[in-house]
């Protein structure tokens, strides 16, 4: 994830390596201080030439932009996997959830964004209108390279704003994919720009005028930092940082159900999702049960090349981030926890890491107090079910959660007692488009996805006018 308080010297460049080979892809050298205002210079030109752009034009655009995503959605996908290793089959899904959320966007964000009358006593007329503020500065993770970005320049730039993008080092070319695909569609040039620059180059320009706000994706420590600065400027921000989102299994949940969705919700992506379930809480009288069709499922996955179509997990996305990986699972086993498959790396080229089930973890331990960001689950046993709500409770995170039981009375109750964002029972939405995602805690701040966000980064100007005989 993106670190904003690195404190070694980092490099001049952003470096492209294919994680399953370790191949050079592609450098891209950072923008000078005179290129960043340059840039700041061509996107505020651009902004305001978008915001004066009526809205049914601005659907028009948006109208090209799926169709063009979906016309190259092979030469992206097949980006997506040799910059950051997730399956080709993922990758694809990735591009098609990326126009689908566009046409979402084009077909509702123009009622959500119309005026809104506010009734009143008398012949007064009054109204919110919900205005663009600017350039909105964001700052994207590698893990969904295509889709976190989409999720935030959809609706901000539909809204009438201009996009700055600050996207992460290993990730560049599906960057600049998605700039070529805006520019491709017709959005003015400018108006959706990469920004390639070091920590304190991103710092200057949260604090540029010609900046809005900020939003990012990352880690505790990145967000920390950005929301610092923009604080210090009075520019608002909005963060969605880590995960170690709790699964919880009661003993009347439908344990198959559970055992399919558990292994999907922990492996999809190697393991490196920000809203995976993270933390296997399972309540005593079926742990057992749970845990051994559980394992059994998980050494069912292939791992392997991720341009092979039998394969399920493919890289990490970087060997420091495997290192990490395995140091939290070699703690974790020090300090009592039980291996029950995996727990290594992955002999030969490619930053490969064996899916590991970890059991008898408790708090305190490295796999449950911090974020695992891989293909690394963890089984802890609840006495009941009032101690799966203190578990999952006890944790610096807040991003989400999931609840497994039969019973739905006692699941809202339990489920407005679960100190995170979101609570999905008995499975997962099959579209987000209207559900607010963001955390509690340490996990961020800010509702991402309530329609979209569309709403998120405007101006709600009132407008009162009297009547005049």
């Amino acid at each position: 994830m993106t670190n904003l308080n690195a404190t070694s010297t980092p490099p001049a460049f952003a470096t492209s390596r294919n994680p399953a080979t370790g191949e050079l892809i592609a450098t891209y050298p950072f923008q000078t201080q005179s290129e960043v205002e340059q840039l700041l210079d061509v996107n505020t030109a651009a902004f305001r030439l978008w915001r004066a752009t009526p809205m049914r034009e601005r659907v028009t655009a948006y109208r090209r932009l799926s169709a063009i995503l979906r016309e190259r959605s092979e030469i992206i996908a097949a980006l997506i996997t040799a910059e950051m290793g997730k399956t080709l089959v993922s990758a694809r899904a990735e591009v098609e959830k990326c126009a689908a959320t566009i046409d979402w966007i084009a077909d509702n964000g123009p009622t959500i964004l119309a005026d809104e009358p506010v009734n009143v006593d008398g012949d007064d007329e009054v109204h919110v209108s919900f205005l663009p503020i600017g350039t909105v500065l964001a700052v994207m993770p590698w893990n969904f390279p295509l889709w976190q970005v989409i999720r935030a320049s959809g609706p901000i730039m539909l809204s009438g704003n201009g996009f700055m993008l600050k996207h992460a080092p290993n990730v560049m070319g599906s960057a600049y994919a998605l700039q070529d695909a805006y520019e491709a569609a017709g959005f003015p040039k400018g108006l959706f720009v990469n920004l390639i620059a070091d920590n304190d180059t991103v710092a200057r320009t949260i604090e540029d005028p010609r900046i809005a706000a900020v939003t990012l994706t990352g880690s505790m420590r990145a967000g920390s930092a950005v929301a610092a600065t923009a604080g210090r400027a009075l520019k608002k921000s909005l963060l969605e940082l880590g995960g170690s989102d709790a699964f919880i299994v009661l003993a009347d949940a439908n344990i198959d159900l559970a055992v399919k969705a558990a292994v999907e919700a922990r492996f999809q992506n190697a393991g490196q999702v920000c809203l995976a379930a993270k933390r296997f809480i399972v309540e005593q009288p079926i742990a057992e049960e749970f845990t051994r069709k559980f394992v059994a499922a998980v050494k069912q996955l292939k791992v392997g090349n991720p341009l092979d179509s039998v394969n399920n997990v493919g890289p990490m996305a970087r060997g420091d981030l495997r290192d990490e990986l395995d140091g939290q699972v070699q703690r974790t086993l020090a300090a009592g926890a039980t291996l029950l498959l995996g727990g290594k790396k992955i002999d030969g080229p490619g930053n490969f890491y064996a899916p590991t089930v970890l059991a008898d973890v408790q708090p305190g331990m490295a796999a449950f107090d911090e974020e695992t960001f891989g293909p690394v689950a963890v089984i802890t046993v609840a006495n009941n079910a009032e101690h799966a709500v203190v578990l999952t409770n006890t944790s610096d995170y807040g991003l989400g959660g999931s609840l497994w039981t039969q019973d739905m009375d006692r699941a809202q109750r339990i489920a407005r007692r679960l100190e995170t964002g979101g609570v999905f029972i008995n499975g997962f939405p099959a579209t987000n488009a209207r559900i607010p995602v963001g955390g509690v805690k340490k996990s961020g701040y800010g509702r991402e996805l309530s329609h979209f966000g569309l709403r998120e980064f405007t101006n709600a100007q009132a407008v009162w006018a009297k009547t005049v005989d």
